[in-house]
């Protein structure tokens, strides 16, 4: 068995497919990084002085070394010498780290069903450089390999693709804050529910749903029983006029400041413990803003993968 091991200093950060540029923009505005002397993996950066998460960057490797082999099954041996799970995220040698996959312990790299149960374990994180290299960690940010979390998808019967949002994000509700999924049991808000992705996933859910926007949801939804619509701008909408809710959502295009205002008041009023809303952005971000979104108590702010140019706020209060 011939490999050699050499731990690294500061962090290897993966970008959500698509959004490399965006996690640049987030080093050099929201840290001040310097990435000068960044090396460049695909969509994997590693940063020698860095010690930061940034929101888009899916997964990031906290610990990271550089492993040389010289087979592929001296490779596994030393990966799984340091830990049962790891993931790969690949730009090049693609066959080579399937090899390699194949002779580590079994991790689900598939696409998921929805509802899906995001595991505690912990799992690490390797990328091939050439034949006989790759950075890894076995300690990373995410729960996720590679930080991914995909879902099988309903191209019939969502009434849009945002749907797919609102899974991932109430997969990571349970995951971060230990709480279940709504049910038969829970009456939720939606503001700006049009056309009904999210409140497609609610009722599937069980929950009762009451849905607000100018326009109406899709057929479907406006004939579920379990679905109460009212065509009202949902945010001049106060919580004592909507009532209790097990849960507030809201995936409206909106400026992020008065979103926050919006949050605020919901939360003070008392009427709800559990909110889940889309920070959209306009143009560049401005991160004292989504700092403000983060310090409130029990709250998350996180990207999403079926996230574009936006953040998701998700609030858990037990």
């Amino acid at each position: 068995m011939s490999y050699q091991i050499t731990k690294l200093t500061g962090r290897a950060l993966l970008a959500f497919p698509e959004k490399k540029s965006m996690l640049l923009s987030e080093l050099s505005r929201r840290f001040s990084a310097s990435l000068n002397k960044a090396v460049h993996y695909g969509d994997l950066i590693y940063i020698e002085d860095f010690n930061e998460v940034p929101y888009f960057a899916r997964s990031v490797m906290t610990e990271p070394f550089l492993l040389k082999f010289d087979s592929i099954g001296d490779a596994a041996s030393a990966l799984k010498e340091i830990q049962r799970s790891w993931a790969p995220y690949q730009y090049t040698c693609f066959r080579r780290a399937q090899l390699i996959q194949e002779k580590l312990p079994y991790v689900n790299l598939k696409n998921r069903n929805f509802p899906v149960k995001i595991p505690s374990s912990p799992i690490g994180l390797y990328t091939l450089i050439d034949e006989h290299t790759l950075i890894a960690s076995a300690s990373t940010t995410s729960p996720l390999p590679a930080g991914s979390l995909i879902f099988n998808e309903d191209h019939e019967n969502p009434p849009s693709r945002a749907y797919l949002k609102i899974q991932e994000s109430l997969s990571l509700a349970s995951y971060f804050f230990d709480v279940e999924l709504p049910s038969e049991k829970s009456r939720c808000f939606e503001a700006g529910a049009c056309p009904g992705g999210w409140t497609y996933v609610l009722v599937n859910l069980g929950s009762q749903v009451y849905a607000v926007d100018r326009a109406p949801l899709a057929d479907s939804l406006m004939n579920n029983p379990k679905v109460t619509f009212a065509a009202h701008d949902a945010f001049t909408l106060t919580p004592e006029e909507i009532g209790d809710c097990d849960w507030v959502f809201s995936d409206v295009i909106c400026y992020p400041e008065r979103l926050l205002s919006w949050i605020k008041t919901w939360l003070e009023s008392g009427r709800t413990k559990k909110m889940i809303c889309t920070i959209k952005m306009q143009g560049e971000i401005d991160w004292d803003l989504v700092a403000q979104f983060a310090a409130i108590p029990d709250s998350k702010v996180v990207h999403l993968g079926y996230n574009k140019h936006e953040l998701t706020f998700i609030h858990v209060e037990k």
